[in-house]
């Protein structure tokens, strides 16, 4: 095998989707099902994935958050409860119409999203205030019949998400439990996957089917192009009505609940590879890295190995007992250029390289892969590979911000606009709040109102569209 058949073969600036869609195959993350619009997950995307839903459960707990489960089949009879909703995923909705070759009587949907049934359960479970607050999260897959160009991890028809359901006694707990969610999302990409986001509301055209509101947070990726990371939705009363999730207050006097949802999916993995990769492949943010660490051990001869493998068992263990995930590559049918290229494409944070020279040296190479750095490191020194860790993952939440601010324009000329969001980007540029020109510019540029920041308020502009007064400042891309 050469470097070519494992290698990325074209540059991430000139083909950005065929780039993207190689890393994911070969830095074997994930790879194509039989079924079109469905992927599978390879052991180094799942366990990325198990890192995500580890950190976001010891967040929930702190919150008073508890998993639970749910089936994946939802009558139809449930969906059509809350109609809105239902009108809003009808044309995704998978449904299941036999069991075996006899016909079954309400059509049952492979769920597209859990609201329906987790508050018909919800509405059993509660009878007085005392059962409140009730909050659940599930982590599960959900499925949509994707009508648009799927791609793995950002749009597959099948794809795994946790989402959240909470119930409340009153309005006021219930809109701030979607800004406590909303601030653990913002945190956990930041500080984890250290990609910037811009949080805020989305606009009434784009919000959550059946919700009051729903708050969003949106990264642009280098491609120009918006990906929506996560969303947090106040959904009122909407739902606890027609699913009658009521309780009794300490009066004994009956009230309808206070409901939240939201939710992130696998979406986040697909953002990390394009907000991070490079040409030579994946890279991966230290504190999400399935692997941290890589050592590779260079000898040519049993004398060698006798020299080289006793330390590098040494500074193994002494990574592992500062609890940083380590793996030494002792593949002996390949050589060391072949291992170097194979653990870049993978996108492993750090490298470290220990042959018989070094061992007369006494330190190591250090290999970087966020920025291809090499530097040497004394055998005394290695528990600083942890500091190192640390410094990789906050230059990368950096380069990133900037990154971002380079695709970020401030606009109020529609010409202007309409000449400049063909390369893409973020767009905050005066709207009246009229959803007439929301929908005009959607359709002569292709740009969607993504966001509405928290704090964007606007009366001092006009509208970029109609010229009338304009009420906010959102920010327009085109996005995935």
């Amino acid at each position: 095998m050469t470097k070519e058949d494992i290698g990325i073969t074209v540059s991430k600036k000139e083909d950005f989707s065929e780039w993207y869609t190689q890393i994911v195959l070969k830095a074997k993350l994930a790879d194509y099902a039989p079924v079109k619009g469905l992927i599978v997950l390879r052991p180094d995307g799942y366990s990325i994935w198990e890192l995500l839903t580890s950190i976001f459960d010891k967040k929930f707990a702190n919150n008073g958050i508890r998993n639970g489960f749910l089936p994946i089949l939802i009558p139809e009879s449930l969906l059509r409860k809350e109609q809105k909703h239902f009108v809003g995923f009808n044309l995704e909705v998978f449904w299941v119409t036999h069991s075996g070759d006899n016909e079954i009587g309400d059509r049952l949907a492979l769920r597209p999203t859990s609201e329906t049934l987790a508050y018909t359960m919800y509405s059993k479970w509660i009878q007085s205030w005392r059962d409140l607050p009730l909050k659940m999260n599930f982590w599960n897959s959900a499925l949509r019949a994707e009508i648009k160009g799927t791609k793995p991890f950002l749009r597959t028809s099948e794809f795994l998400w946790q989402e959240g359901h909470t119930v409340h006694a009153t309005r006021e707990e219930a809109e701030e439990e979607v800004m406590k969610i909303l601030e653990i999302y913002k945190n956990t990409v930041e500080e984890e996957l250290a990609i910037p986001v811009i949080t805020g509301n989305k606009s009434e055209k784009e919000k959550f089917v059946g919700a009051v509101y729903t708050t969003t947070m949106e990264s642009i990726m280098p491609d120009g192009k918006a990906l929506q990371m996560g969303t947090s939705h106040f959904l009122g009363q909407n739902f606890s009505k027609p699913f009658e999730v009521k309780f009794a207050d300490k009066d004994n006097v009956e009230h309808f609940a206070w409901q939240t949802s939201w939710g992130v999916s696998w979406r986040l993995i697909g953002a990390m590879i394009m907000i991070h990769g490079d040409d030579q492949g994946l890279v991966l943010p230290p504190k999400i890295a399935p692997t941290q660490v890589v050592i590779v051990p260079i000898y040519k001869n049993d004398d060698g190995k006798d020299k080289v493998l006793p330390k590098v068992e040494e500074i193994r263990k002494i990574l592992e007992s500062k609890e940083i995930r380590v793996h030494v590559d002792d593949r002996r049918e390949l050589s060391p250029g072949y291992k170097f290229n194979d653990w870049e494409l993978k996108g492993v944070p750090v490298r470290i390289e220990i042959g018989p020279k070094d061992i007369e040296k006494q330190s190591v190479v250090i290999a970087k892969r966020y920025n291809r750095e090499k530097s040497s490191l004394g055998f005394t020194e290695i528990e600083k590979i942890s500091t190192i860790l640390d410094e990789i993952q906050i230059a990368m939440l950096k380069t990133a911000r900037e990154q971002a601010n380079v695709n970020s324009y401030v606009i109020s000329d529609y010409n202007e606009f309409k000449s400049k969001i063909e390369k893409g980007g973020f767009f905050s540029a005066p709207w009246c709040g009229k959803a007439e020109c929301e929908e005009k510019i959607k359709e002569e540029t292709g740009a969607d109102i993504r966001v509405i920041p928290f704090g964007s308020g606007n009366t001092n502009e006009k509208c970029m569209y109609c010229q009338e007064q304009s009420i906010s400042v959102p920010i327009f891309a085109r996005g995935y």
